[in-house]
């Protein structure tokens, strides 16, 4: 039997038990098929096996799931190596992954959902929510600089002279969803106000408005520069507003349930918690013994699995829909994966061509330049811990990489593997 074979029985093995012994149905499945069946090569799709191995044996990496679904179909599923390394645990299937920042597309549906309803408009200024975001400032220099520091990756602990002038303009869900209102995204603004802190009983409706206070980085809507953990946080606190749900509840009820992403949390309930990868040399400890969180951020929440990201990313592609339950129009996905910036994306490098930035996601704008291994209207996101997945409309295609140590070779290979399995 081939290894995709001896992976689909188990999984389906495993859905029928869960079945049996979970009061919470499962949704339908994403059914398997071979390669061939939907324009790609069975054996071609096998490199990712030996990438994934080539990285855990020289060290780069200690385990990984890999997953790809061309037309709507399962064509590859596959563990590599340790989900522990102390006790030589293998991979498992439904292992959990801390998401990171890949919880941030879940956040760009959640607000689409609110504009197809018309709670919401991309160009809403945050002020109409939130009132303390009225009459911002914004944080510039007194005098120039030496010109291979950058002012938008200053320290606290080293903050340049400056001054602070008014914004040009109030900023709005669109700068937010795109990265482009220069709020807490890591320049000389964000050194002088700091870290925000907040205690254990923190939520979005109570820390969510003292970033009103905070001078930006730069001019509303002038660079596209991340805002790892805030910005998007905002928005989902304008969700929680207009919808009248907190944030976790609308996730859940809006997104989780009706695609069946049961593996999926904001705080792992405490029979789960040994199904979380354990990373060597990395103190888990913040994010395995913390108490459950109030605060359920849209920037990096998330706890999830493969199979559940693929969900996702195959409702995606398919336009919003996934077996019988739509969660967007095809046009509001357009909308969510289109470039909405023109030419500011220039990635974290600053050097990136090809791209542009949609609500949430890159996206793939030139194939050739960007060198991205997807094709045109592609789009996509991930996690600092190394989880990243993408829709590829052209190609009918979602993927899915689930790593807890951040090495981009290994999803290099992958991707390249994936584009150069698809023989028509």
């Amino acid at each position: 039997m081939t290894p995709a074979s001896i992976r689909k029985i188990a999984i389906t093995a495993s859905i029928l038990l869960s079945g049996i012994f979970n009061s919470i149905s499962f949704a339908q499945e994403i059914p398997w098929a071979s390669a061939e069946e939907v324009g790609m090569s069975s054996e071609r799709l096998l490199r990712i096996n030996t990438a994934m191995q080539r990285h855990i044996d020289a060290g780069d990496i200690q385990g990984a799931i890999t997953a790809v679904a061309r037309r709507g179909k399962l064509v590859h599923f596959e563990t590599h190596g340790l989900m522990d390394v102390d006790t030589g645990r293998p991979m498992e299937d439904d292992a959990l992954f801390i998401m990171m920042s890949s919880t941030k597309p879940l956040l760009g549906v959640a607000a689409m959902m609110m504009i197809e309803e018309g709670l919401i408009r991309p160009e809403d200024p945050v002020s109409k929510y939130i009132p303390e975001f009225a009459d911002m400032q914004v944080a510039v220099l007194k005098e120039p600089i030496d010109e291979n520091i950058s002012p938008y990756s200053v320290q606290r602990d080293s903050v340049p002279a400056h001054r602070l002038v008014p914004a040009q303009r109030e900023i709005t869900i669109h700068d937010l969803l795109t990265h482009t209102s220069g709020l807490a995204s890591g320049g000389l603004g964000t050194a002088i106000a700091g870290p925000m802190q907040r205690g254990p009983d923190a939520t979005l409706a109570s820390i969510i408005p003292n970033y009103g206070s905070y001078a930006l980085d730069f001019q509303p809507g002038a660079r596209w520069t991340y805002s790892p953990g805030v910005g998007l946080n905002v928005v989902a606190r304008i969700v929680e507003i207009v919808s009248g749900k907190p944030f976790d509840e609308f996730i859940d009820e809006r997104i989780l349930q009706p695609l069946g992403m049961n593996n999926t949390y904001f705080n792992v309930p405490p029979e789960y918690q040994n199904k979380r990868v354990n990373i060597v040399d990395r103190d888990m400890s913040r994010f395995l013994d913390r108490p459950p969180t109030k605060y359920f951020s849209a920037s990096g929440g998330l706890t999830s699995s493969a199979e559940d990201y693929l969900r996702f990313e195959q409702m995606l592609v398919n336009g919003g829909e996934l077996f019988g339950n739509r969660l967007l129009s095809p046009r509001s996905v357009r909308m969510m994966s289109s470039n909405q910036i023109g030419d500011l994306y220039k990635s974290f490098s600053r050097k990136q061509e090809g791209m542009g930035f949609g609500y949430t996601v890159a996206v793939t704008v030139d194939p050739i330049t960007s060198n991205a291994r997807r094709s045109a209207g592609a789009f996509g996101w991930g996690g600092a811990f190394g989880t990243r997945s993408w829709s590829d409309p052209e190609e009918e295609l979602t993927a899915v990489i689930m790593l807890q140590q951040p090495f981009g070779p290994a999803q290099y290979d992958f991707e390249n593997a994936v584009q150069q399995a698809i023989m028509e």
